[in-house]
């Protein structure tokens, strides 16, 4: 790859140098619909169906992800009752609930196998402009994480009885560390596409390159992304024991198991949701700060407005649209101030809405700083202006060095890091594209917050029935419990429903849109593999939804070994 690549002008001629001619081609096509979008001949059809393939791996794998994390953790926290007390009991619901785990880690391995190698099949240019600093993350978590988890497992599931109790649970919490250091890594890379940091765009490479990786690993995005999202794991396996678990006391079964799976499940789970609703308070704060065209789409706000309130419930109106003087809303209850609060942490603050972010010439938040200073006093339509000065400024770059004129290469450098934090606007024909699906990110965050909120009530309505051992008695919350558990994974989905579809059109934050970031590929081969991988994905979701039932309806070998 460095032999094919050595030559400058062969990196101008792969992505740099296009460039130019993109925005050409672009311009000649506003006509287009979709946002007028046509990228050096890319249809719309390559485009929708790239994102499309990539989302439908993405929901997939994350069926299997947040049980692993969650579930790892809670089986560790059971073997250690186990080496603590010496009762064979908490053995057999350890094996029990490994199993289970097991089921879930082996098949979701494959789906996110095959979401990393698409960054290279679908999404080759963004992988050129920013591999540097993407690909990091994702080789550590290979090298670190994965492969501890991948060892330590073995000797979860086959050391039994062949290594101390000691040392075997010491196996499976460095199971559960790899698993939580895995989704560490990952979650730092996605959160660096939401917010870039510790990088230098070099221009003799046409590539970002990280010139300060802590910053980059620290980011208060990627602390706040991962405790969030690790924590809606923990509440999710937490959901998947309990509601088992009342299944079997619905049915009159393995009655010991659940209840004790139940009580260690219900004390992780109440401990984990309401770190979750603290850290999704602090990632709302990040959006707010970082992304505001995502919070104000989370709320459904377009006209911003000091002391703003936060929408409790509402029904958007659907013909509603930016810049119109149409109400946002068929019917909202609100807090009043409490979104400037959360988002700016003062009840007064003023929190722009979709109409503001594009205009620009507003104060965010409660800053007082000189506002030609701040980045969004910049209308759209000035940053896309900005933005084809970084390429124009690249170009002449270029050139200049091409001619050896060092007063015009430094002129034209300085021009281009100027203006390089709006690069990706050069992109974008109109300003109504930096808008995301307003409708689709309202009700998907507004969900999401009403389950979170939920299930903090069920962990504590379980937990005390538990502790006063009355649950079994409780036949409507036994059943509560059961039906909860497609809840929580429509919760999760949610979330990241949320995060991906508010940050659009971006796939890296002011940077790179995703018309740009596409492989140039015949969109045939895209719908062929969409629907190869649709099949595939979801054989392997039906494949482990029968095994699971069927370990679960057999349930653990009472008095033996599972």
């Amino acid at each position: 790859m460095s032999e094919l690549y050595s030559n400058e002008a062969l990196f101008f001629d792969t992505f740099a140098f296009k460039i130019a001619g993109w925005l050409q081609v672009m311009q000649l096509n506003r006509t287009s619909h979709k946002q007028n979008i046509m990228v050096d001949h890319v249809s719309l059809s390559l485009i929708d169906w790239s994102r499309g393939q990539f989302a439908l791996t993405a929901i997939y794998h994350w069926i299997f992800v947040p049980l692993t994390l969650g579930l790892s953790i809670i089986v560790a926290i059971m073997e250690s009752i186990y080496v603590r007390t010496g009762d064979p009991a908490w053995k057999r619901i350890t094996r029990f609930w490994l199993t289970l785990f097991g089921i879930n880690f082996a098949i979701g391995v494959a789906t996110g196998i095959i979401l990393e190698f698409q960054f290279g099949t679908n999404w080759s240019n963004y992988s050129w402009f920013v591999g540097d600093i993407f690909g990091a993350p994702l080789a550590i978590e290979g090298i670190m994480a994965f492969f501890l988890e991948s060892t330590f497992i073995a000797v979860m599931f086959f050391g039994w009885d062949k290594v101390s109790k000691r040392f075997h649970l010491a196996s499976s919490w460095l199971t559960a560390l790899g698993a939580n250091l895995s989704a560490l890594w990952i979650l730092v890379a996605n959160a660096w596409m939401q917010y870039p940091v510790g990088m230098q765009f070099n221009p003799e490479s046409a590539r970002n390159e990280m010139v300060n990786f802590w910053a980059v690993l620290f980011s208060p995005v990627a602390v706040n992304k991962f405790l969030h999202t690790v924590s809606s794991g923990y509440v999710t396996a937490s959901v998947f024991v309990i509601g088992i678990s009342c299944w079997y006391l619905l049915k009159k079964r393995h009655m010991d198991l659940a209840k004790r799976s139940i009580l260690v499940a219900s004390i992780f789970g109440l401990a984990t949701s309401l770190l979750l609703a603290f850290t999704g308070d602090g990632s709302a704060y990040q959006v707010s700060q970082k992304q505001p065209m995502k919070l104000a789409a989370m709320e459904g706000l377009y006209k911003g407005k000091q002391g703003a309130g936060l929408v409790a419930f509402g029904i958007l109106n659907p013909s509603k649209r930016a810049g119109d003087n149409a109400d946002a809303f068929l019917a909202r209850v609100e807090f009043p101030k409490l979104l400037s609060f959360l988002g700016y942490r003062n009840p007064e603050a003023f929190v722009p809405g979709v109409d503001d972010l594009m205009k620009g010439g507003f104060r965010p938040g409660y800053d007082h700083v000189n506002i030609l200073e701040k980045e969004h006093t910049f209308s759209v339509e000035e940053k896309i202006i900005r933005g084809k000065r970084a390429v124009s400024a690249l170009g002449a770059w270029r050139e200049a060095k091409t001619a050896k004129d060092t007063v015009k290469c430094q002129a034209a450098l300085a021009e281009l890091r100027t203006n390089f934090p709006w690069f990706g606007y050069a992109y974008l024909n109109a300003p109504e594209s930096v808008i995301p699906n307003v409708p689709l990110t309202y009700y998907s965050f507004h969900l999401m917050v009403y389950l979170g909120l939920f299930f903090i009530l069920l962990f504590a309505m379980v937990l005390y029935q538990v502790t006063k051992d009355r649950i079994e008695n409780r036949r409507w919350l036994l059943r509560l419990a059961v039906l909860s558990i497609p809840l929580v994974y429509l919760a999760s989905e949610a979330g990241w429903v949320v995060a991906e579809v508010g940050r659009q059109p971006w796939v890296i934050q002011d940077l790179m849109p995703t018309m740009a970031a596409v492989s140039r590929i015949d969109a045939s081969s895209v719908i062929i593999t969409f629907w190869l991988f649709a099949a595939l994905f979801t054989i392997l979701l039906v494949a482990e939804l029968k095994i699971m039932t069927r370990q679960i309806k057999l349930g653990p070998k009472e008095g033996g070994t599972n």
